[in-house]
């Protein structure tokens, strides 16, 4: 009867836990919804019933007196038509392209050429920045706010010296009110993400002036998609080093619900807004004084911000400050670069690697590397697993070596069982001892599984987080190792027309992995007590259940580090073909 009691709690207690983890993996560890695609940033191009807020491409977050009002609040309108109106500057690098808006002076066109919204050969590149009055207006801008000035605000026309911005050709930007200032901003860009722009206000009136340059970046709208938005594993949504230390705890929410709609720092080494590929940022100088703020000038309007202190400009006198926009993808090797050569602190945290940073940095070099060797990420994740085995072979024959103890000693453990079957404290006790005098460790078996999950976790994070890992194909159906398996087998692998719930998305590697953890416990010694062996026997299905809606490159680490720990047991066992044969002496 308690054997059967026993069974019946472990079944439920399998099938609360099928049920339960997919609202735990949707909630923690979320997974792109389709296999190959990724919207773009921006938005799509179709109009929307919304209109942009009036207050966009004002700076609200900090004091800035003289700052105009703002332009009356306009209706969305299509991203294509916007670009083809007014004077543009366009911009062109390696990895980006785009333009100057010279109303306002705005960054306001940037699309990321290396990157593709789809897997399709012919999709669009992903646009990061889109101009006002579209559906997610997503724009960087400079300025000034002054004390009894006319300063340039989002209406101003600017006057441009130089035909294009490239790596070579830097652009000046330049205007002048009628009391006698000169603004001019310079833009230089390098190969990569990194535009640098210096502001400089010439005085050639008859009294000295008061004011403050500034950036900020606008973003209208937050994404939409459940797999873009913040969750515990992934931070989506405003960040930078600000006052002294990486923020990673302020979402949108936050911003709207803080007072005055404004979350204030009086330091900053960078900020702005991160996707879960994509970075938008502003930096100031190295080692530049300035308070910044992150803000929700209105409903669905958000704002990073910097400013400098206000100072006197004399007569016959100008001032030039320094700023850089960082607009493009989270590549590791960039951050760490523009970290490391432009002085921008901490910049590589722009990836949320969480606390355990230190071990999945390695984990995505020596990935990435195995990559470039080969060519093929799906290979480079094999050839990770193998590696990690063999580092872990010491603790897997210590394991194998506790298990076949385990198993030499099984006709006694069933003895003890059946002699003291009426007395359980009495029955484990005896197994204590039996423990101690074989000089057996039962929980030996579970070193190597406790060592799996921070390398799963971590290799988790590289393929979720990494825009290396983004859209890179294996062999046959698998064309994105970043995303779930996209043949299910309730659909007819894509025949009929629906998509399973992702509970019941079961795909060929779910399978696969099913199986080969099957062939993986059928090799290891039987448990004496018939709960676990019942559980045991779950288990190989339970997880294929739990692990079909994670990305397929985990599947594949997973079926081949299960692989790798068949054929090592099955050459155990030929090695000493004793173990094998014990329990039937």
């Amino acid at each position: 009867m308690d054997d059967k009691r026993n069974l019946i709690a472990a079944i439920l207690l399998s099938v609360a836990i099928l049920l339960g983890w997919n609202f735990v993996s949707e909630k923690f560890f979320p997974t792109p919804d389709k296999p190959d695609v990724t919207t773009t940033v921006a938005g799509a191009d179709g109009a929307a019933p919304a209109a942009t807020p009036a207050t966009q491409g004002q700076p609200s977050a900090l004091p800035a007196p003289g700052a105009p009002a703002a332009a009356a609040a306009q209706a969305i309108r299509p991203v294509n038509v916007v670009l083809a109106e007014g004077q543009r500057i366009p911009i062109e690098t390696p990895a980006i392209k785009g333009s100057i808006n010279l109303v306002g002076a705005r960054i306001d066109d940037v699309t990321l050429s290396k990157y593709r919204q789809t897997i399709e050969k012919d999709s669009p590149a992903v646009r990061l920045f889109a101009p006002g009055g579209t559906e997610a207006a997503y724009f960087a801008s400079l300025g000034w706010a002054a004390q009894g000035i006319a300063v340039p605000n989002a209406n101003t026309v600017w006057t441009a010296t130089g035909g294009k911005l490239t790596p070579t050709t830097p652009v000046t930007l330049s205007w002048a009110n009628a009391t006698g200032q000169n603004f001019r901003i310079e833009y230089s860009i390098d190969s990569n993400y990194l535009i640098t722009a210096k502001q400089t206000i010439a005085n050639t009136g008859t009294a000295p002036v008061s004011l403050s340059s500034f950036a900020l970046i606008d973003r209208l709208g937050k994404p939409t998609d459940p797999h873009e938005q913040d969750s515990w594993t992934i931070h989506v949504g405003p960040t930078g080093y600000l006052g002294g230390k990486s923020v990673f705890d302020t979402d949108y929410d936050d911003v709207e619900e803080a007072p005055n709609r404004t979350v204030r720092y009086d330091s900053a080494g960078w900020l702005g807004f991160t996707d879960k590929y994509w970075l938008a940022a502003i930096v100031p100088a190295k080692g530049e004084r300035v308070t910044a703020a992150i803000s929700s000038p209105s409903a669905n309007n958000y704002q990073t911000l910097f400013a400098r202190d206000f100072r006197q400009v004399a007569p016959g006198k100008q001032v030039t400050t320094t700023s850089r926009i960082f607009a493009g993808a989270k590549e590791v090797n960039i951050l760490s670069k523009y970290q490391d050569d432009q002085g921008i602190t901490r910049l590589s945290n722009a990836i949320d690697w969480g606390w355990f940073e230190f071990f999945e940095v390695p984990i995505f070099k020596l990935l990435d590397w195995l990559f470039k060797q080969v060519g093929n990420f799906g290979v480079a994740i094999m050839a990770l697993t193998l590696i990690i085995r063999l580092l872990m072979f010491p603790i897997a024959q210590r394991q194998f070596g506790s298990m076949a103890q385990m198993r030499l000693v099984q006709p006694k453990m069933k003895a003890l069982q059946e002699r003291h079957k009426d007395d359980k404290p009495k029955m484990q006790q005896e197994l204590m001892k039996l423990y101690k005098d074989e000089k057996i460790n039962p929980l030996a078996g579970c070193l190597p599984i406790v060592i799996q999950i921070p390398i799963f976790y971590a290799l988790y994070k590289v393929l979720m987080l990494t825009i290396e890992m983004r859209h890179q194909p294996f062999i046959l159906w698998i064309k994105d190792l970043s995303a779930p398996d996209p043949l299910h087998i309730l659909n007819l692998f894509g025949l009929l027309p629906f998509t399973p719930p992702s509970i019941l998305s079961i795909g060929i590697l779910a399978v696969i992995l099913g199986i080969t953890m099957f062939l993986q416990f059928r090799l290891n010694p039987q448990a004496t007590d018939p709960v676990q062996q019942q559980v045991f026997k779950i288990m190989p299905w339970l997880f294929m259940f739990i692990m079909a809606p994670f990305a397929a490159g985990l599947l594949l680490y997973w079926i081949t580090n299960n692989i790798l720990s068949i054929a090592q047991q099955q050459w155990m066992y030929r090695k000493f073909p004793q173990l094998k044969a014990a329990p039937a002496k």
